[in-house]
């Protein structure tokens, strides 16, 4: 009994905290099992860079094969000024961008003058059962220092049940020399799968920027 003490109390230093020599597993090489409850991975699985492009287009890889897909936007530079970032879905493998849609937009707005302000929902940038585009910001800026980043989420597009949700969060500088931050969900109101989802300014073309998309397993 007392040589099991004795080794116990050599774990603990002469504060009390226990030391890291005696803990199992102390470090992530170390760790050969996750427990129960942790799951979930995001997977790259295309990348596109933009090169005075009329659009960037994801044609292939939306399937069942994940829960969500994420398409990060990094440094998205338009070529013409005070355009907005769009995206429209496709079920034809981008044969067609054309899916009916209802979405909502809020918006919180700040110049860099200090004299502007904003915050608050916008229905001149949503859609009611439309097969537009739908905004993901506006206002973008092209001077060479303006850009957007930000994320678009697409949840279970493959589902032939239910119609299929996307979210958006992004950042913009936008032409009038301040920062937007804007919020886009809705849904594609379709049981068909939507297969390739399209990206592309309003007017010009997307002259610089990469889109990565990731495939997101939640199990």
């Amino acid at each position: 009994m007392g040589t099991r003490i004795t080794s116990l109390a050599n774990n603990f230093d002469t504060t009390g905290k226990l030391k890291a020599a005696g803990i199992n597993n102390a470090s992530l090489s170390g760790i050969t099992a996750l427990p129960a409850g942790v799951a979930g991975k995001m997977t790259l699985l295309s990348t596109q860079t933009a090169s005075a492009s009329a659009s960037l287009s994801f044609t292939s890889g939306i399937d069942s094969t994940y829960d969500e897909y994420w398409f990060v936007f990094n440094n998205v530079h338009p070529a013409t000024d005070n355009v907005s970032f769009d995206f429209n879905g496709s079920t034809d493998s981008g044969s067609t961008y054309s899916v009916t849609k209802t979405t909502t937009l809020f918006r919180s707005g700040h110049d860099e003058a200090d004299t502007f302000t904003q915050l608050g929902y916008n229905s001149n940038e949503d859609l009611a059962q439309s097969t537009s585009y739908q905004h993901i910001v506006y206002g973008l800026g092209n001077d060479n220092d303006q850009c957007v980043s930000g994320v678009f989420k697409l949840y279970n597009p493959s589902s032939t049940t239910y119609v299929k949700h996307f979210t958006s969060t992004a950042s913009n500088y936008f032409a009038s020399n301040g920062n937007n931050q804007m919020n886009v969900a809705g849904y594609f109101n379709t049981t068909s799968a939507i297969d390739a989802i399209d990206f592309k300014m309003s007017s010009g073309n997307i002259d610089d920027g990469t889109i990565r998309m990731y495939g997101v397993s939640t199990s």
